[in-house]
């Protein structure tokens, strides 16, 4: 995905916006469901709540996470804070799983364990309701900004792929909220209008269950992203085309690059050089490749270049990639080397 999966497309803009509506919606959800949930006593409805002030808390750190992500690199850190996004990123999945989903299925083994009846149950469909069409237009705006950024991918295959963390949660977010309000909408109206106060209980354990789903599928993505993943196979190809077509007789044999956040990319290419260029010659063709690529692809924050015959290359990839060196050297994407500068 070249829009959604380098994130560079709006510099995180995109992203950023869907993030500051989920919180404006979290902060009126979290508010309203909490008033209700003191006032009716209701199980589900509290579940609803902790879920809503979680949502609320991730939200802030993601727009940390982003914030500190911006900040250059210093010596201490040569190659950026990047990785801050995908770090924070991951302290949401797990918050996910620890506040929203223990919480919702703790209370809820509680209520089935001893039943309450519903006070007032009234307020929490109202509640419900209000909520409802909050967490909706946080939803929309989501779902608009990343059916923008994944182009023409299947919204699964999109997902896998991003590079931009809190695009995607967002949308597992709201669409957990969403489907969280309706278990628990249909919790309340059976246990106050159908005589079975069983199905509050019931409620908030399928709402944590609903949230262990989702923060199971977040982690697993940050955590990936955090480890460090390649960029993405488009750009790749047009990393190579471009040092090639600026080369001449020269070639490059791969490339190897990390994201380092959604607008941040860092490559290491492995090049054979013609013989006969002299080493003024070798560093003007370094220096225009360097450009060339940074024109078309800003996101590359940081190009290292090894010298390399096709030779000592074969064996590195061999050596990275063991019995798959053969489906690697295939790959431009799957391509290794050992990052060198000049």
């Amino acid at each position: 995905m070249a829009g959604a999966r380098s994130g560079a497309g709006d510099g995180g803009g995109g992203s950023r916006t869907a993030v500051w509506v989920a919180l404006i919606g979290n902060v009126l959800v979290a508010s309203t469901k909490t008033g209700a949930a003191v006032f009716t006593r209701s199980s589900a409805m509290l579940s609803e709540a902790v879920h809503s002030w979680v949502d609320t808390g991730n939200e802030v750190l993601l727009l940390y996470g982003m914030r500190v992500a911006r900040k250059k690199a210093d010596r201490d850190h040569p190659a950026g804070y990047g990785r801050e996004l995908y770090f924070w990123s991951f302290i949401v999945a797990l918050l996910v799983f620890a506040l929203g989903a223990g919480v919702s299925i703790f209370q809820g083994i509680q209520r089935v364990r001893h039943p309450q009846q519903i006070e007032n149950a009234i307020v929490s469909e109202i509640v419900l309701a209000a909520s409802f069409v909050f967490e909706g237009w946080s939803w929309a705006v989501s779902v608009r900004q990343f059916r923008k950024a994944k182009g023409d991918l299947g919204w699964w295959q999109a997902f896998v792929k991003s590079k931009d963390p809190p695009l995607f949660m967002v949308v597992f977010e709201d669409s957990a909220a969403l489907i969280g309000i309706v278990i628990a909408a249909v919790g309340t109206v059976l246990a106050a209008h159908f005589d079975m106060p069983l199905a509050d209980g019931v409620s908030s354990i399928l709402i944590g269950l609903v949230l262990v789903c989702t923060s199971t599928l977040l982690a697993r993505e940050s955590k990936s992203l955090l480890i460090g993943e390649q960029a993405d196979s488009a750009l790749i190809e047009s990393i190579l085309a471009i040092a090639n077509a600026a080369c001449g007789s020269s070639r490059a044999n791969g490339v190897l690059t990390i994201q380092l956040a959604p607008d941040q990319i860092m490559a290491a290419m492995s090049f054979e050089f013609d013989d006969a260029l002299t080493a003024p010659e070798i560093e003007q063709m370094i220096a225009d490749i360097e450009r060339r690529i940074h024109d078309a692809h800003p996101e590359v924050t940081s190009l290292f270049i090894k010298p390399q015959n096709p030779q000592q290359y074969t064996r590195t990839v061999r050596e990275r990639f063991g019995e798959n060196a053969a489906d690697a050297t295939r790959e431009p994407q799957t391509v290794a080397v050992t990052p060198g500068s000049h």
